[in-house]
This record gives structure tokens, C-alpha cells and sequence, in this order.
């Protein structure tokens, strides 16, 4: 906000494009088209209007008292839906000797043009006005012009406290600059930051890039920046919550600890004999492909949603869903050969970082580790327009299960190959009896790769084989 000696000195400027003094305290009209025109900004000046209440147009003072009820009305101007887009405004109260100044401090819009109840007013010097055709085309452009995306943006409220300085000229500035050109730079900081479009000098703060990357508390700015992680027991949502964990701060120390947390709590690795002497490890999920597949979500998605990123694991596969669909070039009708960035600044640091690759072949990776873990081809679903969900499914439950995901049991096919495969199975069953008596059904279960359910089944229509004794202690006979 304006100090009171700047203040003072506005009051006589002879800058009156940016200048309206008035000692009305009730034509609201009239401090609506005021504002609107500030924030259109016709001169480009890049400069703050002030709307003045309690002078004359000589700069000097009328006597006004402000009191709290003056203060209300003019802030409410902000929001009360007349003008659109919002402007971007402050109220502050400024008293002298010869009375009370109320100042309305306009920035210029990132977003015009701006329109109170649909009308475009201007400001040509001391002149406001309904903006001609010629006008609103110019400002039209220039709205193009500032259409950045998200992550270049302005924090605005933020200060170069509020990210990690130490951290990213210390180890983010060396990965993405010459060790040679970094050491010859004696620009500012700020200065340094804004060429990577981690700072915005007109507005003096970082951008959203740097929040999101460096910030110290990001979730202030961008309450939904947070990854969700559930672990429900069963294969929908609605089951028994088994664990429960939330990722959150800056990307640069996000990153390694979900890229940790995956390696250790949901990749799982377990032996399966495939003879009596032999086994083999089975991998519920490829470490690599969950990787990529949290990466992109990091890389792409809408840091304006107050949804968090969701990480469900259910038994038998993972969902992974992200706020934002698909973007700018990407389409459902060219999904995945065609992409495109919402968040280009956060792409290219992710890529410094080593986290990704930005060459169009995640999915195709992806797909390629699950084939190759023997897991079914990730599904991904583009039909929502707000968000991206993508569901990987395990090479096995991770509860042992008897019926297999197309709903037969194991073994039991029907027709003469499915009884050929019934009778192998009694045969194969009744030499590892032979071979080892005191076997359990769990044992041959985790041998042939089949249910234990199963295993039980096939024993039952073998009279000849019965279990004597009991627990631990007792054996398998075969009659003759």
C-alpha cells in the first residue's frame, strides 16, 4: 500500500491517468468506474490507480472523517460482483490535520479487459471512459499477451522469504546453469531467480513455480499441494482403512520421500517355488513404473485444485488420480502420442532434478515395466474432464485369492483341456506327497501357484490320500 508521504505527493502529481480525487462519499457509480478503468490500464503504465476520497481535484484536503462504515463500502467494491474480473485492490485510511483521506489502491489487471456491469471503462489522462471498439481490442490483445500459465504466475502475497534461498543456490542454480556463467553472475538474487522464471520483478515476489518447487510452506498459498496416500483393506473403496499417510512441502524434498515410501511400503517382493527345488521373486508392482507414474502427476496437474493428489491401494491395484484433465494439445481421441505441459516451469525443473524425462515416453515405459513384471497394462482414464486417473493392477493379490480376475477358479476350466489340467494337477499333487509326507497344503499351494482352496479341493476327490495324526505332527499316507 501507499505510504503517507507518497500519498502526499500524489495528491498534486501530475500523473492524472493513475490519479481520482473526489470528495463524494456516496456515488458509488462513480468509484466503480473508477476502479474498473485502473484495472484495465489503458496506457500500460504497469502502475497503480488510486482512487482518492476527500479532496478536491487541487489536491487539497475537504475535512472528510473517515469512519468504519466508509472503510466497508468501498472494500466491499471488491466483490460485489459488478465488476469482473475481480479487481485487485486494497482500502487503507490516511489522516491529517486538515481531515481524513480513504485511498483505494488499484493493481492493473493480468486479465483484461475489465468490465463493470459489462461495460469497459478507460482512463486517458483525466478522462474516464466507456472504451471504444479500437480500445477493447488493444486490451483484448494484451490479456493474450498475459495468459501465462499457472506456475508462471505471480505468487502474489508472497516474499523471497517464503522460499528455500539457500537450498536452491546451493544445489538447484549449479544443476541449471554453467559452472562457469553462475560464477561470473553478480546479478541480485531476485534478478537470478527471474531469468528462470522463479520470480516476478514487476510485482517484486516469487512465482507459483517457486512455491511449488522451493517453497518453505506451500500448502499456505495452494491449500490442495499434498499427496493422499490410502491403504484399504479389499479391492474397492469403503474398506477397513489399513494405513494412512499425507506428503507435503516443496517438490524438492517431496520428491525423495515418496520415491522412498514406494520402494518401501508398497513394492513387495516374495518368493514362489516353480519346482521342488527352484523358486523364483514375485513383484506386486515395478518400482519404476509407480515412479513414473507419480512424477507425471506431480508434473501435470492443476495447482490451483484444492483436491490433493490421491494414492489408493487396494489389494489387487493402486489408483492414482490428479486434479486436472487433459491439457492444451492433449486429447482423449490422441491420448498418449500427443501431450502437452499446464505446468511448463515446474516440467523443466522436474527434468534438471533428474525426476523426469520430457520426451513424450512415460506411458509407453510404463506400459513396457508392467508387460515386462508380467502385470496387466495400466487403464487409464481421460473421460473425466477435471481430474486424470490411472489404475495398475498387482501381479497377485495381496491377499491369497481362489478365484482368478475373470472369475474361474484355479484349475478348473472347463472342457477336455481343463480336465487334462485337473488330472495333472492330481498327479502332481500325489508325487509331492510321495516325496514328502509331512508337506502342507500351504506348501503345495505356494508350490503348484494355485489357491490353497484349490489345493483342498483336489485332495478331497483323492480318497486314497488322507491325513493321519494331527498339526505339525501328522503326515500324509497313501493306501494302496
Amino acid at each position: 500500500m501507499i505510504s503517507k508521504v507518497e500519498l502526499q505527493e500524489l495528491l498534486h502529481s501530475t500523473e492524472t491517468y493513475r490519479v481520482e480525487r473526489t470528495i463524494s462519499t456516496g456515488d458509488m457509480d462513480k468509484f466503480q468506474e473508477a476502479i474498473c478503468a485502473f484495472s484495465n490500464d489503458l496506457p500500460n503504465s504497469r502502475k497503480n490507480g488510486y482512487l482518492i476520497i476527500g479532496a478536491y481535484d487541487n489536491g487539497t484536503l475537504s475535512g472528510l472523517k473517515v469512519d468504519d462504515a466508509l472503510m466497508k463500502k468501498i472494500a466491499a467494491i471488491r466483490s460485489d460482483g459488478n465488476i469482473l474480473p475481480l479487481p485487485i485492490m486494497s482500502v487503507e485510511r490516511f489522516e491529517f490535520p486538515d481531515g481524513d483521506l480513504l485511498v483505494a489502491e488499484v493493481s492493473p489487471s493480468l486479465l483484461p479487459p475489465v468490465r463493470y456491469r459489462g461495460r469497459t471503462f478507460v482512463r486517458i489522462g483525466p478522462r474516464r471512459d466507456i472504451a471504444s471498439e479500437a480500445e477493447e481490442r488493444i486490451l483484448l490483445e494484451r490479456r493474450t499477451a498475459y495468459m501465462a500459465t499457472f506456475d508462471a504466475m505471480p505468487c502474489l502475497g508472497a516474499t523471497i522469504n517464503d522460499i528455500d534461498i539457500n537450498y536452491i543456490q546451493k544445489e538447484y542454480l549449479p544443476q541449471v546453469i554453467d559452472e562457469e556463467a553462475l560464477a561470473s553472475d553478480k546479478r541480485d538474487i531476485k534478478e537470478q531467480l527471474a531469468s528462470i522464471h522463479l520470480y516476478d520483478l514487476t510485482h517484486d515476489c516469487p512465482t507459483n513455480a517457486a512455491i511449488i518447487l522451493f517453497g518453505r510452506n506451500p500448502r499456505h498459498f495452494m491449500p490442495g499441494f499434498y499427496i493422499q496416500y490410502v491403504r484399504f483393506a479389499g479391492k474397492v473403496i469403503g474398506g477397513q482403512v489399513l494405513n494412512e499417510k499425507r506428503f507435503q512441502g516443496p517438490l524438492y524434498r517431496l520428491l525423495p520421500e515418496l520415491e522412498l515410501f514406494v520402494s518401501n511400503a508398497i513394492i513387495t517382493q516374495r518368493p514362489v517355488a516353480i519346482s521342488l527345488f527352484r523358486e523364483k521373486a514375485v513383484i506386486n508392482y515395478p518400482n519404476n513404473a509407480l515412479r513414473e507414474l507419480l512424477m507425471n502427476a506431480c508434473m501435470h496437474r492443476d495447482y490451483q485444485s484444492n483436491m490433493p493428489i490421491r494414492l489408493y491401494q487396494f489389494d489387487d491395484h493402486i489408483e492414482i488420480m490428479n486434479a486436472g484433465g487433459l491439457y492444451g494439445e492433449a486429447r482423449p481421441e490422441n491420448f498418449p502420442s500427443v501431450n502437452d505441459y499446464r505446468n511448463p516451469i515446474i516440467a523443466e525443473a522436474m527434468k534438471e532434478m533428474k525426476y523426469v524425462n520430457m520426451f513424450n515416453q512415460g506411458i509407453r515405459r510404463v506400459q513396457e515395466m508392467l508387460r515386462d513384471n508380467n502385470n496387466k497394462e495400466a487403464v487409464f482414464d481421460v473421460s473425466k474432464l477435471t481430474v486424470f486417473e490411472v489404475n495398475v493392477f498387482s501381479t497377485v493379490d495381496d491377499v491369497t485369492q481362489d478365484v482368478t480376475q475373470d472369475g474361474t477358479h484355479d484349475g478348473t476350466q472347463s472342457g477336455t483341456q481343463g480336465g487334462t489340467q485337473e488330472n495333472d494337477l492330481d498327479i502332481w499333487i500325489e508325487n509331492q506327497i510321495k516325496n514328502n509326507p509331512k508337506v502342507t497344503t500351504k506348501e503345495l499351494s505356494i508350490a503348484a501357484g494355485k489357491g490353497i482352496n484349490t489345493i483342498k479341493r483336489h485332495l478331497a476327490k483323492l480318497p486314497h490320500i488322507k491325513y493321519v495324526g494331527s498339526g505339525y505332527s501328522g503326515h500324509w499316507e497313501i493306501e494302496k
